[in-house]
């Protein structure tokens, strides 16, 4: 198929001006951006999937507040720890 003006949606000519505008640095990004839309269904389900829509509970704001507070102790444990523990299972 020959793609002209006049085969194009509405919003298909408007992706294409949105497209034009993207600085000359930044369109190797956006051209794997969009392949991505094309090619990849699970990235593609992922990026459309609604907003998790399940209720923060007082319990849940409260665990939350808990862990935000470990982390800035610097309660965690190291990167290089936890890798060294899945490197000693394996």
């Amino acid at each position: 198929m020959h793609i002209t003006e006049a085969n194009l949606s509405q919003e298909q000519k408007e992706l294409v001006q949105l497209a034009a505008r993207i600085p000359e640095s930044d369109i190797p990004l956006a051209k794997r951006f969009m392949q991505t839309l094309l090619v990849d269904p699970v990235w593609l389900s992922c990026a459309t999937a609604p907003l998790d829509d399940e209720p923060v509970t007082r319990e849940d704001e409260e665990a939350i507040r808990q862990a935000e507070a470990s982390i800035a102790r610097g309660d965690g444990i190291p990167h290089e720890e936890v890798l060294r523990e899945f490197d000693s299972q394996a």
